[in-house]
């Protein structure tokens, strides 16, 4: 029983989320979210012009509230928008926007919407964007077009968690036009990336670093303590040399000694 609460309460959000998309259609919508609260269901609408979907003194809003409570049967459904602060760097809002402008511009001018899209999305910051448009363009034949620039991974975990993915069709005279966009953001960690940490840094990193140059600096002082003990020896040699010094006065003392014959010698006379 409560595996199928959980399954109907998933299933209900699918479908709010989907009608607020078909209805939102045009406003740059970036995801949206349901929280339940104790006062009721908060729904949150990310988009980059969040101005079109309050409308003239926020006609839209409440008419969106008076359906959600109508067709999905929620008690207060309380709506709150947020604004995209890179709205480029956001893979929903780029492939919206290359639907819309296939559909005002037809199949004529796919390239260079594209080629448009793929160069704003990397001067948003973006590391890599692939972009595939496929359908009855520009012939009868349909086609997979693919226009790719930067760097991006195509395999392992990080395509799946580190790549912002989405969807959207455009409706045209030739048909539905499939529009897919794949976007790699500068923020992604990537395993093979590699940081080089001065020496002077390593103290901040770890504490078992820490240690390693404290052990070095003992060392250090270690190793300078026996240059000291040249020293001290050098000034013991020189005290040694000092005590040496007077016992070679011997000259002083057999000049003496000849001065004293001199005086004997001069006595007889």
């Amino acid at each position: 029983m409560i595996e199928r609460k959980f399954v109907a309460e998933n299933l209900k959000e699918f479908q709010i989320e989907e009608y607020l998309r078909s209805v939102l259609g045009k406003a740059g919508l970036s995801y949206i979210k349901m929280q339940r609260t104790p006062l009721g269901e908060k729904i949150l609408i990310c988009s980059s012009r969040p101005g079109l979907i309050v409308g003239k003194s926020g006609s839209n809003i409440t008419r969106l509230t008076k359906d959600l409570k109508e067709k999905f049967h929620l008690e207060n459904p309380q709506i709150e928008l947020l604004e995209e602060e890179n709205p480029m760097g956001d893979a929903s809002i780029v492939a919206e926007g290359i639907a819309n402008s296939l559909e005002r511009f037809g199949t004529a001018r796919f390239k260079g919407i594209g080629h448009k899209a793929i160069t704003d999305v990397m001067a948003s910051g973006a590391r890599g964007v692939e972009i595939l448009i496929s359908g009855k363009i520009p012939s009868s034949r349909a086609k997979k077009w693919r226009f790719y620039l930067g760097y991006l991974k195509k395999s392992g975990d990080i395509a799946v968690s580190g790549v912002d993915t989405a969807y959207s069709s455009a409706k045209l005279k030739t048909g539905l036009v499939g529009v897919q966009v794949r976007i790699m953001p500068a923020s992604t960690k990537m395993p093979d990336d590699i940081i080089f940490i001065d020496q002077a840094q390593l103290q901040d990193v770890t504490s078992g670093k820490v240690e390693v140059l404290k052990t070095e600096t003992v060392a250090s002082d270690k190793d300078k303590k026996p240059k000291k003990a040249k020293s001290k020896d050098s000034s013991k040699d020189v005290s040694k040399d000092s005590e040496k010094k007077p016992a070679k006065k011997k000259p002083v003392k057999k000049v003496e000694s000849k001065d004293a014959d001199k005086e004997d010698a001069e006595k007889p006379e």
